[in-house]
């Protein structure tokens, strides 16, 4: 995914959170109030923060955009990443034109013309991370510790960014 310069700190950091992630997860609420998660590819983050994917205009999620979760989950270097947010659609051919990669072609065949392909604006209102140590072993040990001591010892770093 593409980062742009951010313009505060806490995007900033976001940025370097999520830019070697390829895969994301959306969970949005659907009309019988039931949680729905689909993975979906990140195409970019904005100098706003806002992060684009494609997506189907028919798709239920379309009609589900006003509270909406996206997290990441990165096995086996124990990166995790959960934004709150809203989502907006924006059918712009050119937008569409210069985000175009191959790697959406399965889904859309006709390529960026398609007249089913929007984009999707995740807006983030908060952020929370988990970076626990990257090696397996150092976290097992830091589990076995956690629990003898009956506290977290050594699990990582966890924070919450609240003005994005």
């Amino acid at each position: 995914m593409k980062i742009h310069r951010q313009l505060t700190e806490e995007r900033h950091k976001l940025g370097e959170l999520i830019a070697d992630f390829d895969i994301a997860m959306l969970t949005f609420m659907n009309h019988q109030g039931l949680l729905i998660s689909q993975p979906m590819g990140p195409i970019e983050m904005d100098n706003d923060g806002v992060i684009w994917f494609f997506t189907d205009r028919r798709s239920e999620k379309v009609d589900h955009l006003e509270t909406l979760n996206l997290s990441f989950s990165g096995e086996p270097d124990g990166m995790y990443v959960s934004l709150s947010g809203h989502g907006e659609i924006e059918v712009n051919p050119g937008r569409q034109q210069a985000l175009w990669s191959p790697y959406v072609r399965p889904w859309f065949p006709e390529g960026p013309d398609s007249s089913s392909l929007c984009l999707l604006k995740f807006v983030p209102h908060l952020a929370e991370y988990w970076d626990a140590p990257h090696s397996k072993v150092v976290r097992l040990f830091a589990m076995v510790a956690s629990m003898a001591a009956s506290k977290p010892i050594g699990l990582g770093e966890h924070a919450r960014l609240n003005h994005l």
